[in-house]
């Protein structure tokens, strides 16, 4: 393997203050910045920017006959005051694309938000009439027109918010699955280590988009999915190597074979969370709208995710193994707290020479009461 830094000798553990410091503080910042927003909007929509997947609104279905790109559907429904519209091209349909607009005002009644829907519609068909008339009937049939309003349909705020508890309990099921996993591949200690440092992870990203306001959709739910497995695979690398140091080197400490452990695999971890960074960078910079709020979850996540697998999860497990130790030894008998008896501390060699001497002095006495 290509060694970026060879013979690394680079104290971790030493610094583990500041880093958790600088954790501590990203996660707070977050946190303060949703509480406040909580705050200053009493409803609690503002904490984090919910997408219309999670505060219900419009969705709308089109054909086209030549689909534009998204930026150009984007760009259209912007010059109908409709900016934080969500287009999302179809995979599987390659002529069609969901169009995805937010509520205009509180829901209501059945009224209220059948009179949203079609202001909604009403906003795209405007949108889209710049690429040519709706065709009334059948696209194909009728000549010149460029698109066809297959269905709109509305998201409410319920069904939003039974969705956002779906996505907690997929994020929180994941890490309990990651915990049950590496506590029987290594041990609890490790388990627990690298389920913080996923946590931490999750928490800092998203702060930062509680701070700057990024758009949470389906997609960026996703992309915290994809960081849990990411975060967990270049922890256990580490806890990996740890592993088979302890077994090579039983006289070392821990804290200098966990140390040892994060240098051998730091070129292995630059170059791979490197060449991940450099393709979600690309996304983020060439991806469009459609993919902006999933590449920068995933610029932030894998940033960070690398961050605490080195400077996070491998401290925390250091200091936990420590304490268990110590429990341990205070927890022991009296032989064992001492380590050994003084009967035990002797040598090899200095107990057969007291037992020779024993049992010469044993003949002597022997040989004297027969005479």
């Amino acid at each position: 393997m290509i060694q970026v830094f060879k013979n690394a000798r680079i104290d971790w553990l030493g610094n583990r203050r500041w880093f958790i410091a600088v954790s501590v503080l990203l996660m707070l910042a977050g946190l303060g910045s949703a509480v406040f927003r909580q705050v200053k909007h009493p409803n609690g929509t503002e904490a984090f920017n919910l997408g219309v997947d999670f505060k219900g609104g419009t969705v709308v279905t089109v054909k086209f006959r030549q689909r534009p790109s998204a930026e150009e559907i984007h760009a259209a429904l912007n010059a109908q005051g409709a900016q934080e519209a969500i287009v999302q091209p179809a995979v599987d349909k390659p002529d069609e694309a969901l169009i995805k607009l937010p509520l205009s005002g509180p829901a209501g009644g059945s009224t209220e938000d059948a009179a949203q829907v079609d202001a909604g519609r009403t906003t795209v068909r405007k949108a889209l009439n710049t690429f040519g008339p709706e065709a009334k009937k059948d696209l194909q049939s009728e000549a010149g027109t460029a698109y066809k309003i297959e269905g709109t349909e509305a998201v409410g705020p319920v069904a939003g918010q039974q969705l956002r508890n779906q996505a907690i309990a997929v994020t929180l099921a994941a890490l309990v699955g990651i915990l049950v996993y590496i506590a029987f591949r290594f041990e609890w200690t490790y388990g627990a280590a690298a389920v913080i440092a996923v946590f931490h992870d999750v928490l800092v990203t998203l702060g930062f988009f509680s701070i700057f306001q990024w758009e949470i959709s389906l997609t960026v739910i996703a992309a915290l999915l994809t960081l849990v497995g990411f975060s967990v695979n270049d922890t256990i690398v580490v806890f990996d190597r740890i592993r088979e140091n302890r077994k090579l080197h039983r006289r070392d400490s821990l804290y200098k074979i966990t140390n040892d452990s994060i240098n051998q695999t730091l070129s292995r971890t630059v170059i791979t969370s490197g060449l991940v960074f450099l393709s979600v960078l690309a996304m983020v910079i060439f991806g469009g709208d459609v993919l902006h709020g999933f590449s920068l979850a995933l610029l932030v996540g894998i940033s960070f995710g690398t961050y605490s697998s080195i400077a996070i999860a491998s401290p925390i497990m250091v200091w936990w193994e420590q304490r268990l130790e110590r429990a341990n030894r205070i927890s022991a008998p009296p032989s064992r707290q001492s380590g050994i008896t003084g009967g035990q501390r002797k040598s090899a060699s200095a107990r057969k020479r007291e037992q020779a001497i024993g049992n010469a002095a044993l003949r002597s006495r022997t040989t004297e009461n027969l005479s």
